[in-house]
C-alpha cells in the first residue's frame, strides 16, 4: 500500500500522520511544537519525525513527504522563508528532513495545505472558485480560482489576516499597520481585546487584570456573549462586522462562488449563525454556494492537503 508521510506543523502543536493515497489518515500522533524561532520549531519537527518512527512506525510504503508550515513558504525550491516579519530565517527545510527519511520531500504554507484538501476531498466538490478562510488563533485563506490555488510571487497571497478593516483603529498588529481583521476577529485577537478592555467593564465576568500570555478561551467569550456580558458582546460585535468586511472585501476582489470556513472560532457554527446579519445580500448575491463550515475532520484537513501536495509534487517533477 502506496501512503505519504504527512506532518503539520502549528502554533501549539506538531502532528505527524501517514495518509493513503486516497486521503485516509490511517495513523498519527502530537507532538508540543516551539515556534518561538524557525530553527527551534524545525527541530521540534526532526525530534517528532526521530520519535515518530520509533513509537508508531510506517504501515505503507511512504511514497513521499508533504509538510505543511506556518507562514511564508517556498513550495518550488523547500526554503521556510519565515513564520512572520519578525521571524525570518530562510532554512532548507527539504534538506534537513530528509537527513531523517530518505523520501522526496514537499512542503507549502498551512492555509495553503487545507484549501488543497478542500480543494480535492471537500467544497471543490461544489465549486473551483472558492475562498477557504481559516479563523482560529490567527486568520488567513487562500483564493481558488478556476482549480488554482493562488500563493502569489512572494509566496504571501491570501494572508488577509492582515487586511485593516478598522482605518480608525489604535490597535497595532505584528506587521506594523493598526486595525487589521486579525486583531480583531481571531481567537487569539479576541482574547487579547477582553485582556484590554476588562477593567472598563466592572459588572463583567472578565473584570480582571491578566498576566503575561493568559488566554482568554474563545469558548468563553461566545457564553458570556450569550448571557448578556457587555464585554463579549463588544468584542464579539467588533468580531463578527470584521469577519463581514474581510469576506464582502473577498467577494469583491476574487468573485468566488462560495466561502468554506475553518478553524477553531467557526467549527461549532454559532460565530457563522451570528455573522448573518452583518452580510450584505446585495455584495454577495453571486455566492451560488454560500458560506459553509467544511465538512471535513479539521483534526487532519492539513495532513490530507499534505498527501495531495505530495502526490502533485510527484508528478509536477516527475519524481
Amino acid at each position: 500500500m502506496k501512503t505519504i508521510l504527512s506532518i503539520d506543523l502549528g502554533g501549539t502543536k506538531v502532528m505527524i500522520g501517514e495518509v493513503t493515497v486516497e486521503g485516509q489518515v490511517l495513523a498519527h500522533k502530537k507532538y508540543p511544537s516551539v515556534v518561538t524561532s524557525q530553527k527551534k520549531a524545525l527541530e521540534t519537527i526532526k525530534e517528532a519525525l526521530v520519535d515518530y518512527q520509533k513509537t508508531v512506525g510506517f504501515i505503507g510504503e511512504i511514497q513521499g513527504m508533504g509538510v505543511a508550515l506556518v507562514g511564508r513558504v517556498n513550495y518550488q525550491t523547500g526554503i521556510w522563508i519565515e513564520i512572520h516579519p519578525e521571524l525570518s530565517e530562510e532554512i532548507d527545510v527539504v534538506q534537513e528532513l530528509q537527513k531523517i527519511v530518505s523520501v522526496p520531500c514537499f512542503l507549502a504554507n498551512d492555509v495553503y495545505c487545507a484549501s488543497l484538501a478542500e480543494l480535492e476531498h471537500g467544497f471543490g466538490n461544489l465549486t473551483k472558485n472558492f475562498v477557504y478562510l481559516n479563523i482560529g488563533t490567527g486568520i488567513a485563506a487562500r483564493m481558488v480560482i478556476e482549480g488554482q490555488i493562488i500563493a502569489g510571487n512572494h509566496y504571501d497571497a491570501g494572508e488577509i489576516g492582515h487586511m485593516v478593516v478598522d482605518i480608525n483603529s489604535q490597535i497595532p498588529c505584528i506587521c506594523g499597520r493598526y486595525g487589521c481583521s486579525e486583531v480583531l476577529a481571531s481567537g487569539l485577537g479576541m482574547s487579547n481585546r477582553i485582556k484590554q478592555l476588562a477593567l472598563d467593564y466592572p459588572t463583567s465576568i472578565f473584570h480582571r487584570e491578566y498576566q503575561g500570555d493568559e488566554r482568554v478561551a474563545t469558548e468563553e467569550i461566545f457564553d458570556a456573549y450569550d448571557q448578556g456580558d457587555k464585554l463579549a458582546q463588544v468584542v464579539i460585535d467588533q468580531a463578527l462586522k470584521t469577519v463581514a468586511a474581510v469576506i464582502m472585501n473577498l467577494v469583491r476582489t476574487c468573485d468566488p462562488d462560495g466561502f468554506v470556513l475553518g478553524g477553531g472560532v467557526v467549527l461549532n457554527g454559532w460565530f457563522l449563525e451570528k455573522l448573518q446579519p452583518y452580510l450584505s445580500k446585495k455584495t454577495n448575491r453571486f455566492l451560488s454556494q454560500g458560506i459553509a463550515i467544511t465538512t471535513l475532520d479539521t483534526r487532519y484537513i492539513t495532513l490530507i492537503g499534505c498527501s495531495i501536495l505530495v502526490q502533485k509534487g510527484l508528478v509536477q517533477f516527475n519524481v
